[in-house]
């Protein structure tokens, strides 16, 4: 009788265990589904922001075992994008700043390198806040709203933002390697902009 018991507990614990395994595979394919969805929904350029947006309200369903899918992610886009395209517009903007502080240090400037080191960081502060303010956004949310919250998580939750700091140099590294890897990869970061934000709002 108890070898019988032992035996169902451990049979138990072995379907426990493959249902975990399945539920974490599939959430696996399901970033690199919704990182493919992303890279589409941003090819207009000033849209990613809304990209990033409906691709984390996706994997926040998926994750509340909520039903959605391509035609949610499709509104969700295009409810982000009414104003979000003016959050990419001044991403590209900040880019071209970073830029032109870049070509100080490399044209040897005076200053050129504490000017070109202060761009480079607030660029990648920027990128974070941003995907932290994707990863926050809802329908009838203010983009200018999720952005100042986002910013002040940023500074507030370092261990968050070094996350998503690994997360974006990854998806840079995995393109400069392979274009198709990096556009996978925007699903995992985007997942990890989901965790980040939903550990901050637990703490």
């Amino acid at each position: 009788m108890t070898q019988a018991r032992a035996r169902a507990r451990t049979e138990r614990a072995g379907e426990r265990g493959e249902s975990r395994f399945a539920e974490g595979f599939a959430l696996f394919a399901e970033c690199l589904l919704t990182g493919v969805w992303i890279a589409v929904a941003a090819l207009p350029v000033v849209t990613y922001p809304a990209a990033f947006a409906a691709g984390a309200r996706h994997l926040g369903r998926r994750l509340a075992h909520e039903r959605g899918g391509l035609r949610e992610f499709a509104a969700d886009f295009r409810a982000a994008a009414r104003r979000g395209w003016l959050v990419g517009a001044g991403g590209w903007a900040a880019l071209a700043v970073a830029w032109v502080d870049v070509r100080a240090v490399r044209d040897g400037l005076p200053g050129g390198a504490f000017v070109g080191a202060v761009g480079v960081m607030a660029l990648i502060g920027a990128a974070v806040a941003g995907l932290r303010a994707a990863a926050a956004w809802h329908p009838g949310a203010s983009w200018r709203s999720l952005l100042a919250a986002a910013a002040r998580r940023t500074v507030l939750d370092p261990a968050g933002s070094f996350l998503l700091v690994g997360g974006l140099a990854l998806v840079v590294c995995s393109a400069w390697f392979s274009a198709p890897l990096g556009v996978v990869v925007l699903g995992a970061v985007t997942a990890a902009a989901v965790a980040v934000e939903k550990r901050h709002r637990r703490r």
